[in-house]
């Protein structure tokens, strides 16, 4: 009887760690997916922020205001 407790034991053990180093593995994944997007909020951000400047620098011209005159 001992033995057998011991058998089912060993048997579950590696199973436990099998499924730990796959939670692992996807917390992992999940971690770089949100890195990721991340950088790619960044990225898009100072893109915008990069075209707005653009635009405003140009507005504000001492030219672009003098055209008109």
């Amino acid at each position: 009887m001992q033995l057998r407790k011991n058998s089912d034991t060993t048997k579950a053990l590696p199973t436990e760690i099998f499924d730990v180093l796959v939670g692992f593995k996807e917390e992992e994944k999940i971690e770089q997916k949100k890195r990721a997007s991340q950088r790619s909020l960044a990225a898009r951000r100072a893109i915008e922020r990069h075209q707005e400047e653009k635009v405003l620098a140009h507005d504000i011209d001492d030219e672009f205001w003098f055209d008109d005159i």
